[in-house]
């Protein structure tokens, strides 16, 4: 019997449970669509037969983001770039409403867009707002922080996207935004889980002094198909 855990591999977990809607499949690979994340998958342990679904399900020559298992790429892939990050889990976050903080809608994806084009927290696409809750503060009628909720393996929920405007830093705008998504995550009965950087280590402070701890190390990369893909 394995013991590997759901949030091993979060992205399989997500695709093929509560984020069934967004799959598509080609063999024993599944990504989420591009305007949505830049996220594919591999099963547990995956062989040949799931690399070989994987490139032909990304195409020749495309650059794909992939996580822990799925980084060890075979041979004739190139590794685009490769970082270590971090895996939290909050099972100590203390969820809490916040009165400034308002739910963002489709309408507020181009400020949202913005707002992660000037903070960079990492992959937002114009659909990303349809994986799950996404709430923002406003000053000035601008949108200047956000925070909300991307994979969703059974019965856990990751908070991702969060940012804050340089000109409103300090001000621990991020610190009420990640228990507020995390009191919606709560109330479905889920735990909150989050990934970063191994090297934000300012971020990472802050998430510890909320109730998160590190559950595991995992490794981000992107990886390159081989141009010559084989037929299946």
């Amino acid at each position: 019997m394995s013991d590997r855990h759901l949030l091993d591999n979060p992205a399989w977990a997500s695709l093929t449970g509560p984020h069934a809607r967004f799959a598509e499949r080609y063999g024993g690979a599944v990504r989420y669509p591009d305007d949505v994340s830049p996220f594919f998958a591999l099963p547990d342990d995956p062989g040949p037969a799931d690399w070989n679904d994987l490139a032909m399900l990304a195409g020749p020559g495309a650059t794909i983001a992939v996580t822990g298992d799925a980084t060890a790429a075979p041979d004739g892939w190139e590794v685009v770039a490769h970082g270590g990050g971090v895996q939290l889990v909050g099972d100590d976050v203390v969820p809490a409403g916040d009165d400034e903080a308002v739910r963002l809608r489709a309408v507020d994806v181009p400020e949202m867009l913005d707002l992660v084009a000037r903070t960079q927290p990492g992959p937002f696409r114009p659909r990303t707002i349809e994986m799950g809750t996404y709430l923002g503060i406003r000053r000035g009628g601008r949108l200047v922080a956000m925070a909300g909720e991307r994979l969703h393996p059974p019965g856990w929920t990751e908070i991702s996207a969060v940012c804050t405007d340089p000109a409103f830093r300090r001000q621990g705008l991020a610190s009420r935004l990640v228990p507020a998504v995390a009191a919606g995550i709560r109330a479905r009965g889920e735990t909150p889980f989050l990934h970063a950087a191994a090297s934000n280590t300012t971020a990472i402070r802050v998430y510890e002094a909320l109730g998160f701890r590190l559950r595991r190390r995992t490794t981000f990369a992107t990886l390159r198909v081989p141009a010559d893909v084989p037929v299946a």
